[in-house]
């Protein structure tokens, strides 16, 4: 018993390194890992440049921000509108994984907007029902 243990992990550990090997052998793999790659690097430039010229706001403008720790909650949110372009981009419509990082950015945004400038929760809370509602149809539109 324990043989066929060992002759399962042994063939398991081949088709592993074997898969391994042809994903570096794989031009298309690495084009598209560059490509997202380089996706991400224009995103977290745009967010570097968005937060400077926020800080640079505030110290030239008299501009305050009380909660400038939200915008730490905002910064995910950048790269899950990036995901949803990027696989309305690629599949010329928008796919379940692409409505699931606009659903989940548009809350992210409320709730990072709420905390930044200091909103009642009071008068947001619907905002969240219309997220949800939007999402519905997006998914009732696309099945």
């Amino acid at each position: 018993m324990s043989d066929d243990f060992t002759q399962l992990k042994d063939e398991e550990k081949e088709k592993l390194l074997k898969f391994e090997q042809d994903d570096f052998d794989d031009p298309a793999a690495t084009q598209s890992t560059n490509a997202a790659t380089q996706h991400n690097n224009w995103i977290a430039g745009v967010i570097l440049i968005a937060i400077g010229l926020i800080f640079l706001a505030t110290n030239l403008a008299g501009f305050m921000l009380h909660n400038w720790w939200a915008l730490f909650i905002l910064i995910p949110v950048a790269f899950t509108f990036g995901n949803a372009y990027t696989d309305f981009h690629e599949n010329g419509r928008l796919t379940k994984k692409g409505r699931g990082e606009l659903t989940s950015g548009l809350i992210l945004s409320l709730i990072g907007c709420t905390f930044l400038f200091g909103w009642n929760w009071g008068t947001i809370w619907p905002v969240f029902l219309i997220i949800g509602g939007i999402s519905a149809l997006l998914k009732a539109r696309n099945d």
